[in-house]
């Protein structure tokens, strides 16, 4: 018997938008401490999700990740 994937959650504008704040927000020294908590709150997005999003980002385009928007 097959599996059915679970539903997404999010949006993907909504995944790729958060992934592109949270490279934007790392890139900067005055912003990079909790930046994941801080753009997970405003997009109600838990921060461990971000996380997950951001490191399969990593792995999908490389370090810089989605630069473009």
């Amino acid at each position: 018997m097959r599996e059915m994937a679970a539903p997404k959650e999010y949006p993907d504008e909504l995944r790729k938008r958060a992934i592109w704040l949270a490279i934007g927000a790392r890139r900067d020294p005055a912003t990079r401490t909790g930046a994941l908590r801080r753009i997970g709150e405003q997009l109600r997005i838990n921060p461990e999700t971000m996380r997950n999003w951001l490191a399969q980002a990593e792995i999908d385009e490389g370090p810089a990740g989605h630069d473009n928007r």
